[in-house]
């Protein structure tokens, strides 16, 4: 059984597919369009963050997850829906990159560089076989996934209610826990990379359409776009510890 915590990619999304048009999906060329897909919305975001737009983070986050639950069922429209999901995204992470840039100096930098740095350096240990997934890595990384998420969630439903959700997830507590938890949150974010390329690699094993690349983007889209937000919060963290 293939296990992934990233909810665009699950142990159902490569199942009942035939293939008629005799091209298939590969790793290389979902990374290509996935660097397609990044490029969409690095331009979005640098439009929102130079000119300190804040009013499309909503937009963008409320439009991005409508248009990731069409893509989620509707698959073969994915090379439609992707690239406006990385616009509505890049959008949202201009605006709230925006917003940390105003209290940390060269924070956005910083978190920019570590994603991708992360993000190149776990495709190559992928590639290299310097990091295998095994079952085991992908059931406790699917686990800690589960729990991370349970803990948004309690903190979503508190912050509802009027209790500013849990002091973890404040950007401004600089305490050992606080800063304990995001760096758990980014490894875990992190590795969640390699089950993504792991199960891309499965996909193209079995042969699906062409169009999948694409889906496969927006799964890695998905976990970068996390990484991204979980890696801002960490360094303003510590940057409120100076």
């Amino acid at each position: 059984m293939m296990r992934s915590g990233n909810p665009a990619l699950n142990k159902k999304t490569f199942e009942n597919f035939s293939n008629t048009s005799g091209t298939v999906m590969t790793l290389d060329g979902t990374v290509n369009k996935t660097a397609i897909s990044l490029g969409l919305l690095m331009i979005a975001a640098y439009y929102t963050y130079s000119n300190a737009i804040m009013d499309y983070i909503l937009i963008g986050f409320i439009g991005g997850f409508i248009v990731a639950l069409v893509t989620i069922f509707k698959k073969e429209w994915s090379p439609i829906t992707v690239p406006v999901y990385a616009v509505l995204e890049g959008l949202a992470l201009g605006g709230v990159s925006s917003i940390y840039a105003h209290e940390y100096a060269d924070i956005v930098q910083q978190a920019i560089f570590l994603t991708f740095g992360i993000f190149f350096t776990l495709l190559f240990a992928y590639k290299t076989k310097v990091i295998k997934p095994t079952e085991n890595f992908k059931l406790g990384v699917f686990a800690a996934t589960g729990g991370i998420a349970i803990v948004y969630l309690v903190s979503f439903i508190m912050s509802m209610f009027g209790g500013g959700g849990l002091s973890v997830m404040n950007p401004t507590n600089s305490s050992m826990l606080s800063i304990g938890f995001s760096l758990f949150v980014v490894v875990i974010a992190s590795l969640n990379l390699v089950m993504d390329f792991d199960f891309i690699e499965e996909g193209a094993e079995q042969g699906v359409p062409k169009y999948m690349e694409w889906y496969g983007a927006f799964g890695l889209l998905v976990t970068l776009v996390w990484l991204y937000l979980e890696i801002l919060r960490l360094l303003a963290k510590l940057s409120s510890r100076d």
